[in-house]
């Protein structure tokens, strides 16, 4: 499954410049009660979701929107509420975007995760797209998204600094936006020299410290008063997962499945239409062969599509909303998508809604419901409608295992209708995908974080 956090105001059509468009229906105090709910929501439903038997759960990571589109300003505080009252699903973000955190501070906040879930985080990273949430976040780190190509790398070192902080008992960094720790750090703690003079302890002192004798210009305490100075640190926590979780990025341009692919990240693809998806596939499929099918544990290849015993591969997510029954309403529904796309569309997504023998489409493509549904990016329907075009994925993107992301969250629809869509797909459709496409049995979680409190008895 995948939150994205749409707003549950109630959508309405605003005329601007001649033209249509979908927003929230409230205003800005409205919007930050709507936001305190669609938080709530999202835990709620991640517990929920592990109760009725989804496999995965996936959030993104957006900010500051009134408009109503998606908002979840932090995926690994709120999986970490679901961690503490789930033992099976598994937790991902798609994505975590890595150019708005300094990369030791989210390698440890995913690894706690990691830890007090029992091993079940699935870790997102992306570059991010929207100017207003990445020049507030990522003008610290010089990551602007203004620069695509300084934004880039910044990401993917960034990525290195993480793999480093989850792999290596002791590290450090100096590359061309970090340097870890900074070598004018200073540090002659006396706790620090015991505990390295020791032997056996993984690190020399002098691996870690560069010694120097007392500065004597230096004010201040004796760990500053010096000119000793830090060359390594260990991060904590590592994760549980050996020797690291897998990891996931969105992908949508042959560069980003490229670098995805030639590292072992599995691929996260959302809009594209079952032939740009196929197409998009066989890139990285091709693209993991030519670099030796690169893994984490070093498995080699994988099935394609999706290897279900080894979690790899990439996976597709498409909107779901059932009809069946007197649930679900078409028309909101309908609002809902162009509540969406009436953000993303300036973006220039609508460019990879083409069908593979098509030529890109115009940035400016005005999307509509009617284009979605068409091209079953939305799968809104009954029943057998839903699980036809489900497989049809399946089947025209050539999947040998299958793992495929539902999305019920949508604009305007409260918490419980949401969570009546998920009751329905897991009592009336997920038994029959399973039948279809096998099933490998969910690994519970290693952790155990039940407890129960001696309460003393009243006199």
């Amino acid at each position: 499954m995948f939150h994205n956090g749409a707003s549950d105001l109630p959508v309405k059509n605003v005329q601007y410049n001649g033209d249509t468009v979908a927003v929230n229906d409230g205003d800005l105090a409205a919007t930050h009660t709507s936001a305190q709910r669609t938080i709530v929501n999202q835990v709620r439903q991640g517990i929920l979701a592990d109760q009725l038997g989804f496999d995965y759960w996936f959030q993104t990571e957006h900010h500051f929107q009134p408009e109503g589109a998606e908002l979840s300003p932090n995926p690994l505080l709120a999986e970490t509420a679901i961690a503490s009252r789930t033992k099976n699903i598994r937790l991902g973000q798609a994505a975590n975007i890595v150019t708005w955190h300094h990369p030791i501070r989210i390698a440890e906040q995913a690894a706690m995760l990691d830890v007090i879930s029992g091993g079940r985080v699935e870790f997102g990273i992306g570059r991010g797209y929207q100017p207003r949430e990445n020049e507030v976040f990522g003008w610290a780190y010089g990551s602007t998204i203004q620069d695509q190509e300084r934004n880039r790398s910044y990401f993917e070192e960034a990525y290195d600094i993480i793999i480093k902080a989850w792999t290596q008992d002791s590290m450090s960094h100096h590359g061309e936006f970090m340097s870890i720790p900074p070598s004018y750090t200073k540090w002659g703690h006396k706790q620090t020299h015991a505990y390295f003079s020791q032997e056996g302890m993984g690190r020399t002192l002098e691996q870690v410290l560069k010694l120097g004798a007392p500065d004597m210009y230096s004010a201040g305490n004796p760990v500053q008063a010096t000119t000793t100075k830090l060359l390594e640190i260990p991060v904590y926590p590592q994760p549980l997962q050996k020797p690291y979780p897998q990891m996931w990025e969105p992908l949508t341009s042959p560069r980003s499945i490229r670098f995805a692919a030639e590292r072992g990240i599995n691929g996260y693809f959302i809009v594209e239409p079952n032939s740009r998806l196929k197409q998009n596939i066989d890139l990285y499929h091709a693209e993991a062969e030519k670099a030796g099918w690169p893994d984490r544990q070093n498995r080699g290849e994988f099935k394609r599509g999706w290897d279900a015993e080894r979690r790899r591969g990439v996976v597709t997510c498409r909107y779901i909303h059932c009809v069946d029954k007197g649930l679900g309403d078409m028309d909101r529904a309908a609002r809902s998508l162009e509540l969406q796309w009436d953000y993303y569309g300036p973006f220039g997504f609508a460019a990879v809604l083409a069908e593979a023998d098509e030529p890109f489409y115009d940035l400016n493509t005005k999307v509509t419901a009617k284009m979605l549904r068409d091209k079953k990016v939305a799968i809104h329907g009954s029943k057998q409608y839903v699980i036809d075009s489900i497989m049809e994925v399946k089947d025209q993107c050539g999947y040998d295992d299958f793992m495929f992301h539902t999305w019920f969250e949508a604009g305007g629809f409260q918490g419980e209708e949401i969570e009546a869509q998920m009751q329905y797909f897991a009592e009336e459709i997920m038994p029959v995908l399973h039948k279809e496409c096998g099933r490998i049995e969910r690994e519970p979680s290693s952790v155990d974080l039940d407890v129960h409190a001696r309460v003393p008895a009243a006199n």
